[in-house]
C-alpha cells in the first residue's frame, strides 16, 4: 500500500508554525520586507502600509507583549500612519495614477 506523497512532504523553508502573536510579527515584517523592497509608483504600496498599520495596532494592545514592546510598537505604528497619509496624498495629486488604458469616445451613438 503506497502512501500519499502529499503527506510525506516535509515542509519548505518559509513554512513555520509559530504562536499568534509571533505569526502577526512575522507578518508584519514581512510587509516591511515588500514596502522597502517595492518600487515608489507600486500600485500596492498604499494597501501594504494600510495593513502595516492595522498589524501594528493590533501588536501595540497585544497582551503577550511588554508595555515596552507595546509602547515602541504604538510609535512605530504613528509613523506607518504618517507614511500611509503621504502615500494616498501623493496617489492623489499624481495624475498618471488614474490614467485611462483608452480615451473616452466624444459621444455614445
Amino acid at each position: 500500500m503506497q502512501t500519499d506523497p502529499r503527506q510525506t512532504e516535509t515542509t519548505a523553508d518559509e513554512e513555520y508554525t509559530l504562536p499568534n502573536v509571533e505569526a502577526l510579527l512575522a507578518g508584519t515584517l514581512a510587509l516591511m520586507t515588500g514596502y522597502a523592497q517595492s518600487a515608489p509608483d507600486c500600485p500596492h504600496r498604499v494597501c501594504m502600509a494600510d495593513k502595516l498599520v492595522s498589524h501594528l495596532l493590533c501588536l501595540s494592545t497585544h497582551p503577550q507583549l511588554s508595555p515596552q514592546m507595546q509602547a515602541m510598537l504604538a510609535n512605530l505604528r504613528t509613523r506607518w500612519q504618517l507614511q500611509l497619509e503621504n502615500s494616498v496624498a501623493a496617489t492623489a495629486e499624481d495624475p498618471t495614477s488614474t490614467a485611462l488604458w483608452h480615451t473616452a469616445p466624444a459621444g455614445v451613438h
